[in-house]
């Protein structure tokens, strides 16, 4: 069966075109960013799990924020490095190779946050671990941004349904999870990951990332259509935390304080 590592380094090269690209891709990380700007400010130590190529923490450097930026996919950090160099030695970024399972072994925190973005938390199989983990290396005060895949879509299981592929509209819904890649995934709910992380945090605020705006996989149909995702996104940014939509999102964006 393929690790993790390899099937993420696979897709490292195209990620940024067939995700970070694109209009529904681009909307999506930007509605997490106006969260992670209310929380992380700048001159803070920030510490990111599954990085990816790097988008996110070159963002944050750039607003002064401090980043450790991890990721366990070799390809992705070098695309993430990659992307750092072009920005000189004044941005406040470091990359450096790390599982979830192994957040409890870092050194160097505290630190003010914890940020983890778009279903890195979905590859995890023992939330109670990784929470225990994950307040070992905060502050008191300080923030975790969790953006996770939630098990409930009506607009895949629309989407999906609609072209005749009834096992993908519903993967999320089967008791555990569905497979990607050769690698197992998660869809825990928002209550499970409160749970898990509840010992030691406190929520402050959930909210959705694609309830009306539609999943990524759609963009080859509904990108041709740019007004009518400006005013998908436009309605769900005005309302993204008012129940249900966090609980019916592609994603939804946890944050917690630790306590």
């Amino acid at each position: 069966m393929p690790s993790a590592v390899s099937a993420f380094d696979a897709i490292a090269a195209d990620y940024d075109a067939s995700f970070t690209g694109t209009a529904i891709g681009a909307r999506m990380r930007q509605a997490v960013w106006r969260r992670c700007a209310a929380r992380f400010a700048p001159g803070s130590r920030v510490l990111e799990m599954n990085c990816g190529t790097g988008e996110d923490a070159l963002w944050m450097a750039r607003r002064g924020v401090e980043v450790l930026a991890t990721d366990i996919s070799p390809q992705m950090l070098r695309q993430a490095e990659a992307k750092a160099a072009n920005y000189g030695a004044s941005v406040r970024l470091q990359f450096r190779p790390l599982a979830w399972e192994d957040l409890g072994s870092l050194d160097g925190g505290p630190f003010d946050g914890l940020f983890s973005n778009f279903g890195g938390l979905n590859c995890v199989t023992d939330l109670d671990l990784v929470a225990r983990s994950a307040a070992g290396r905060l502050r008191s005060g300080g923030v975790a941004m969790l953006c996770i895949m939630g098990p409930v879509v009506p607009w895949e299981w629309i989407w999906f349904g609609l072209r005749g592929e009834p096992k993908k509209a519903f993967r999320r819904l089967r008791r555990g999870g569905a497979e990607w890649s050769g690698i197992p995934i998660r869809y825990p709910s928002i209550g499970r990951v409160r749970r898990a992380f509840s010992r030691d945090f406190r929520t402050l605020r959930v909210s959705a990332i694609g309830a009306l705006l539609p999943p990524p996989y759609t963009e080859p149909l509904l990108g041709r259509f740019p007004a009518l995702i400006r005013v998908f996104d436009a309605i769900e940014r005005r309302c993204e935390s008012v129940w249900p939509l966090p609980y019916l999102a592609d994603h939804y964006l946890l944050e917690l304080e630790r306590r």
